[in-house]
């Protein structure tokens, strides 16, 4: 059991330390623009955080069995590496795939904020049956898809998102390979 708690607790501040202090990549590798099944342009109507319930029950399960430096240290956890925003984005233009005038994406394992800007952003986005982005980092974690039926942000494990200003140099490059008939 003593063998139990420790890889417990071990697992639980592994997923508790990744965010956005880790060793990855802050920017998206132009190369992973092959993995994107549809690209848009559209502004975030609506952002909502998904917070993971099941998470955060048994992390306070885990607490409860736990006393001391434990419960100091894990105790004051706000957010899990199963968390994830759900965005609705009125599409205003379509670069790569098909996509309606409104579309629900889903956008895992990302430091969150409350808001986003309103601007136009050039997002790549791809199909939870399509295969992933290779791993970027030693830390890298590879979740399932938090809602198979939507689109999800392209975004390789331990990397940052094709999530652009739609007026940045990013989102230059990202077009200038689109219509230059790269993948």
């Amino acid at each position: 059991m003593r063998g139990f708690a420790f890889v417990a607790l071990f697992n639980l501040g592994a997923m508790l330390a990744a965010g956005p202090t880790s060793a990855c990549i802050d920017i998206a590798p132009i190369d992973l623009l092959s993995y994107a099944d549809v690209v848009i342009v559209g502004r975030v109507t609506k952002y909502t955080l998904v917070l993971d319930s099941e998470a955060r029950k048994r992390h306070q399960e885990f607490l409860a069995h736990s006393s001391g430096k434990v419960r100091e240290l894990l105790g004051k956890a706000n957010s899990f590496m199963t968390d994830y925003a759900r965005l609705q984005i009125a599409v205003e233009g379509v670069l790569r795939g098909t996509a309606p005038h409104t579309v629900t994406v889903t956008w895992d394992n990302t430091a969150f904020s409350e808001t986003m800007p309103p601007t136009s952003y050039l997002i790549a986005l791809r199909s939870s049956g399509s295969p992933l982005p290779p791993l970027r980092g030693a830390t890298a974690t590879i979740l399932p898809d938090p809602d198979p039926a939507s689109l999800s942000v392209l975004r390789a494990p331990c990397s940052a998102a094709f999530f652009f200003e739609s007026t940045s140099t990013d989102a230059d490059i990202v077009r200038q390979i689109l219509n230059s008939g790269s993948k």
